[in-house]
């Protein structure tokens, strides 16, 4: 069964709730720039901190790094960036829109949204021509030509020209990776679908060298497993992820083969890749080395051989998979003996924003205060959010919204006998707990 379009109230949510904003939106906003609110970047942040953890903390063969934004422009010629980062482009001459000449069966014309560019006589198009999705700006005083940068595309370089300078501070033998996780920039023909395709977003990168007279297909199909795990444990349904191998025409010239995670997004969006692992040969080292005409080659004292590893790439867009949990956990239910539903983000517990909200059943007989000075002792272990307006099914609702897992409830009988109401969000069920022994049942819910 497909999964409905989500997409639309979705955006509306998180703008109400604060998590996503359109960015310079009271100057009429920046195309497909968004900036993400108090509970947007608290979401992504737990995202980043999970992938952190399970690529560089939890493991002894991949180190850390954070390269510059900024690079040396030669960087981008090795990597082919500036010759071949590109795409067929068209315009409209009646509408002045710009469209991508290969996916105009994923464009809408401004005028005629149900139809595509192209589809009716409106439209006048030009000729294909080609686009370089690389920002362009200049280091110094002179904008000339000698003075070019680019804001980077993708994070990986920064990883490969760094490659001895790591390996070597932390004596690491191959097979090893280096992780890090930064900003890229691409001028997008047809960015869109919300926070999907946007021209700055954030990725999650972890290349990985290898021997190349080892088994090294074998750590491709390693990468993969442990990918599609790690999506999985972020609560993502199984039904909506599975593996794309690229197809011949796919696939780019210097790998050796390629995998996408694809997620499902409901509606006409459908499966979309949210991450790629991909073996790219010895193509990037071999090129920086070339370009920079410095040795990039592994010395293995045991065997006694110099070699350009090959390299396993895994890259995951924060961005999509922060859109991926969004849209999986975006439900609509009806509630039992109530006559309204209610929406309700179901996000995992360990990567929800806020963790519990705490509330005061009325504002009196001391329970304000109470639940004032329980607020501050959870906060100090993981984030919480105290209201005190409104009846209680309305604060309810409000939580349920933003992903809350456990709402926490001080009533006539906390001040009698020291327990409250803890509130599940998924399954509305209730129980008493005593206050001296929350943090304890959430931290072992919730961390």
């Amino acid at each position: 069964m497909p999964h409905p379009d989500v997409m639309e109230k979705l955006v509306s949510l998180c703008k109400r709730r604060g998590f996503i904003f359109q960015s310079s939106e009271i100057y009429g906003g920046a195309g497909s720039v968004w900036d993400y609110g108090p509970l947007g970047v608290e979401l992504k942040k737990n995202l980043k901190d999970r992938w952190w953890h399970a690529m560089v903390r939890a493991r002894d063969d991949i180190e850390g790094l954070d390269a510059a934004i900024l690079m040396h422009p030669r960087v981008w010629e090795a990597s082919g960036h500036v010759a071949g980062f590109t795409d067929p482009m068209v315009d409209c001459k009646a509408c002045k829109a710009r469209f991508r000449a290969d996916k105009l069966e994923d464009a809408q014309c401004p005028r005629k949204p149900s139809k595509h560019p192209g589809e009716h006589g409106d439209c006048q198009l030009t000729e294909p021509r080609l686009f370089n999705l690389m920002f362009k700006t200049h280091i110094g005083p002179m904008e000339d030509t000698a003075s070019v940068a680019y804001l980077r595309p993708e994070t990986a370089q920064g990883i490969y020209v760094n490659f001895l300078n790591v390996q070597q501070a932390s004596r690491q033998k191959v097979p090893f990776g280096i992780a890090q996780i930064g900003k890229a920039f691409r001028n997008e023909i047809t960015p869109g679908n919300f926070i999907f395709r946007t021209r700055e977003f954030e990725q999650m990168e972890m290349q990985f060298f290898i021997d190349p007279e080892s088994d090294h297909m074998q750590w491709l199909e390693y990468w993969k497993a442990q990918r599609m795990a790690w999506h999985r444990s972020l609560g993502l349904s199984e039904d909506r992820l599975l593996f794309h191998q690229h197809t011949d025409k796919e696939l780019a010239h210097y790998a050796r083969a390629a995998f996408d995670i694809q997620f499902d997004f409901g509606g006409t969006l459908g499966f979309q890749e949210i991450e790629g692992v991909h073996h790219r040969g010895d193509f990037d080292l071999g090129r920086h080395q070339e370009y920079s005409s410095k040795r990039l080659e592994y010395v293995d004292q045991v065997s006694n051989r110099r070699y350009i590893p090959f390299v396993v790439e895994t890259s995951v867009g924060a961005d999509r998979t922060t859109l991926a949990v969004l849209v999986n956990g975006y439900h609509e239910e009806e509630v039992p003996g109530e006559s309204e539903g209610r929406v309700v983000l179901k996000l995992d517990p360990r990567i929800a924003p806020v963790k519990a909200g705490i509330f005061p059943l009325v504002k009196k007989d001391g329970m304000p205060e109470f639940a004032d000075k329980l607020a501050k002792e959870l906060r100090a272990k993981f984030p919480v959010f105290y209201d005190e307006g409104g009846a209680i099914g309305r604060r309810y609702r409000r939580q349920d919204e933003v992903g809350t897992p456990f709402c926490l409830t001080i009533d006539g009988q906390t001040m009698s006998d020291g327990t409250l109401t803890v509130r599940d969000r998924d399954t509305l069920a209730q129980e008493r707990v005593a206050a001296d022994r929350v943090l304890e049942y959430l931290s072992a819910r919730v961390l």
